[in-house]
């Protein structure tokens, strides 16, 4: 009877095996290159311009990501800070820091969905600040950089959800996420021993022992 009560608690608490598109590394890597992808395709030029104009002579500019849509880079990092925190971060804080992956992928998909729907009005600062001129006529052909941005935001924030979904199956790293009794009864040596010996009832606990021991009493008896 005493055997079969060792036996069950340990085999209840085995943890289950966690899927590989569940687990840590695999999204953990997955949003932090998606992420850097973002954020690396804005030292690109995302638009050639040609501007032309009784004011100014004609001149070629190339607009960075950078300064085509300034909120990617910092959406970008924001969702890279956001990835690393929710892989460190205990059950509640991955909860937030994926949610605010999300956020940052879509701000991400969003601005570069507005340079591509406006390419002009996205390279007017930087064709003002190469001519001093603004609002000229000019010729705009759009990269292929923008489209790889909003690629890789839709896929953070893809990235974002996945995690949200596969931080239940990740080991926390707390005793308050983890639970503190599961780890007291019956785990390690030490805890089979004491069951073995005289079951769960006659284990004794290590704070009330050393109670016990300030107080002058003896924690065996």
């Amino acid at each position: 009877m005493t055997e079969s009560s060792n036996i069950v608690p340990s085999a209840g608490h085995e943890p289950a095996p966690v899927p590989a598109w569940a687990r840590k590394s695999t999204v953990v890597g997955l949003s932090v290159l998606v992420a850097i992808l973002a954020f690396g395709s804005t030292t690109q030029t995302w638009i050639d311009a040609d501007v032309q104009g009784a004011a100014v002579r004609t001149a070629h500019v190339m607009v960075q990501g950078s300064n085509a849509a300034t909120a990617v880079t910092a959406l970008a990092l924001v969702g890279l800070a956001g990835v690393l925190a929710a892989a460190v971060a205990g059950r509640v804080g991955r909860f937030v820091a994926s949610a605010v992956v999300v956020l940052a992928g879509v701000g991400v998909a969003a601005s570069c969905i507005a340079v591509i729907a406006d390419p002009r009005a996205a390279a007017d600062s930087s064709i003002a600040k190469a001519t001093g001129v603004s609002g000229g006529p000019a010729t705009t052909v759009l990269t292929w950089f923008p489209a790889a941005a909003a690629v890789a935001g839709t896929l953070l924030a893809l990235c974002g959800i996945l995690s949200i979904v596969a931080a239940r199956r990740w080991p926390t790293r707390t005793k308050y996420d983890a639970g503190a009794a599961p780890h007291r009864r019956g785990s390690g040596p030490r805890g089979e021993a004491a069951e073995a010996e005289g079951g769960p009832g006659t284990r004794v606990d290590e704070i009330d022992g050393w109670d016990r021991l300030t107080r002058g009493e003896d924690p065996t008896s």
